[in-house]
């Protein structure tokens, strides 16, 4: 039984693209399914998290990442009476619009791509889900449902209005724009909670997952994980129950612990302001000004700290920095030079090529391009087109 305020499968506002329902799977679970069956999301598997990809088989890449926050929000939606299957293809799409490189391949498209329209991660999710996915015979993209574009598009927040918490001011990023002058997806107002719940998933996964992969890599200590809130109490508690035990089980269980507590806060939370709430309907929930889905503020405060830490000690770090600035160099590379000789592209890209109405439209087609490499591709281009083979010999880490 779902909530009142869940998203009803039966009272979803349907596809862009009409289809006859599955006599055995709810929208959403197609959805999900098409999700996890797309060319996008098999390229997770090769694209980074923190570390480049292939600096160890320990490390998360977008894929596991994607995994852990799906998990996470199965869990969360299913203690409130969401509806799973909507919270877990949110989850499994929100990542899919990253680029080669993590952050600091968005930051360099970001900045390539500011003459002709910006780039936004989230936005060109939304772009492959709706467009550069084309596998059916009667639709470009995934033909989601309107709820799963709408937790894509907003499950960070409204995207305008007076509720907004965008990171940069000025006009929508084109890929945004398109797909919501084609299907208003309501950028003003919030998300379902199912999509806030994808939300917080990812936030308590990689925040957990960046402590496990940082003391991996030596960037810090266990030690120094005693000084932080959160995560001292947990390996204080794991000392007391278990006495002696050894670093690697200590580890686990220390940061086991952290996740648990970052799980219980957000139910805990979310429990109290619906009951406080008594939201009615989906539409309460989008229209209530603020996020229903969220941390305890002493929380909040406690891994804001944590956070801090991870970004000089580890997004930060020297041989970080060293690597961000080689592999910025990369796409600083790569861009331009298709942009120049788009023939360079494969030939399943020369229709796009040949349909490109002007430098502009031109430009997005070599984002779409150089966003959807992964990792190695990317490296393995640079080196077939600019002729450098000792790159990454060494290895490195990125954000």
């Amino acid at each position: 039984m779902l909530a009142p305020f869940a998203c009803q499968p039966d009272a979803s506002r349907g596809r862009l693209w009409p289809e006859r329902l599955s006599s055995f799977r709810s929208p959403y679970q197609r959805d999900r399914d098409r999700i996890i069956h797309s060319s996008a999301f098999r390229r997770l598997k090769h694209k980074t998290q923190v570390f480049v990809e292939h600096e160890g088989d320990y490390y998360r890449t977008r894929l596991t990442h994607t995994i852990e926050v799906a998990q996470v929000a199965r869990t969360i939606a299913g203690v409130l009476g969401l509806n799973t299957d909507l919270a877990e293809a949110v989850a499994l799409a929100h990542d899919l619009g990253h680029t080669p490189f993590g952050h600091t391949g968005e930051d360099a498209m970001e900045r390539l791509m500011a003459p002709y329209g910006g780039f936004d991660h989230n936005a060109q999710a939304l772009r492959i889900v709706t467009r550069l996915e084309r596998h059916y015979a009667d639709f470009d993209g995934l033909n989601l449902t309107w709820e799963t574009l709408e937790g894509i598009a907003k499950h960070n927040g409204p995207v305008t209005g007076p509720n907004t918490d965008r990171k940069h001011d000025g006009p929508l990023p084109y890929a945004l724009a398109e797909v919501n002058a084609q299907w208003d997806l309501e950028l003003d107002t919030h998300a379902s909670a199912e999509a806030q719940v994808a939300a917080i998933a990812d936030d308590v996964a990689y925040s957990h997952h960046d402590l496990h992969d940082g003391l991996r890599s030596g960037l810090f200590t266990e030690a120094d994980l005693m000084e932080l809130p959160v995560t001292g109490p947990a390996f204080e508690e794991v000392d007391r129950t278990y006495p002696g035990l050894d670093r690697m089980r200590r580890r686990h269980e220390a940061l086991r612990r952290v996740f648990g507590r970052m799980v219980e806060d957000v139910i805990a939370v979310a429990q109290n302001r619906l009951t406080s709430a008594q939201p009615k309907s989906v539409d309460d929930i989008r229209h209530m000004g603020t996020t229903i889905i969220r941390f305890s503020k002493p929380l909040y405060q406690d891994l804001k700290a944590v956070r801090s830490f991870l970004f000089h000690r580890m997004y930060r770090a020297p041989s970080v920095m060293a690597v961000r600035a080689e592999v910025t160099r990369m796409v600083d590379d790569l861009f331009p030079l298709f942009l120049r000789q788009p023939d360079l592209l494969p030939e399943e890209w020369q229709a796009d090529v040949a349909a490109a109405r002007d430098e502009t439209h031109l430009a997005r087609t070599v984002a779409d391009y150089v966003a959807g490499m992964t990792d190695r591709f990317a490296i393995q281009e640079h080196q077939r087109l600019f002729g450098n083979p000792d790159a990454f010999r060494a290895g490195g880490q990125i954000p």
